[in-house]
């Protein structure tokens, strides 16, 4: 009986230690990649508030932090918890590191010497572009910390980040009406796998953070990383 016990208590610590490394977003994993799954369930956009059969990158972290819930998810992708596309964080830099600020960290300092993004957001040239919505709104300036690549050596995380993967110059500019910084997202695991929706994978998978690295170094328009602390 004795021996029973110990050998559960066992199994218990080794699935809290595993859990601690790489429980978040794993019953996802396999799920298939969908550009913007998800809206307001109305015109413009009338995606479900919610789904679980299909994420892109941001979708796949705020549906993992929020464990599935809708309204915890609601309250990550809306300001205020507020339901409207306007109301939406749209912009990772500007809205929704800024109206999650009770959530969410920049601890990049912590893991690298840190430079400065300057990211000039025009909503109103964006919302016209996208959804054909009239939106009357300055054009809002953001200074984002990030790690440039040549910055970055081992990261010793001993819990999960959030990792944003920062562009100096968005080739999409003219098309979508405004610069942006933040071109994809994920988890960076501290075991030094990156878990994230990938797009050329077409699902939800785990790879090698550093190799996933060397491969967007290819392209130069991709400076850095920005690490983000989950509350």
């Amino acid at each position: 009986m004795k021996i029973k016990f110990i050998y559960f208590l066992f199994l218990i610590l080794v699935g809290c230690s595993k859990n601690n490394i790489d429980y978040i977003g794993q019953e996802y994993l396999g799920t298939k990649y969908q550009f913007d799954p998800l809206g307001e369930e109305k015109a413009p956009d009338n995606d479900p508030l919610i789904r679980t059969d299909a994420f892109d990158c941001m979708t796949f972290v705020e549906t993992s932090i929020a464990h599935g819930d809708i309204e915890k998810l609601t309250n990550i992708r809306y300001k205020d918890g507020i339901i409207d596309i306007k109301n939406r964080n749209h912009f990772t830099e500007l809205d929704w590191l800024e109206n999650n600020k009770d959530l969410f960290e920049n601890v990049s300092d912590e893991y690298g010497k840190t430079e400065i993004r300057n990211i000039k957001i025009n909503k109103q040239n964006w919302f016209k572009n996208k959804y054909n919505i009239d939106v009357k709104t300055p054009v809002k300036e953001v200074n984002l910390k990030y790690i440039p690549f040549s910055n970055i050596e081992k990261i010793n995380n001993t819990e999960t980040l959030i990792v944003l993967f920062i562009t100096g110059k968005f080739k999409f500019y003219d098309k979508i009406g405004t610069d942006i910084s933040v071109v994809h997202i994920g988890f960076l695991l501290p075991n030094g796998m990156l878990r994230h929706a990938s797009r050329y994978y077409g699902k939800v998978i785990d790879e090698d953070f550093y190799k996933y690295i060397k491969n967007r170094m290819k392209n130069k328009n991709n400076i850095g990383i920005t690490l983000v602390k989950i509350k």
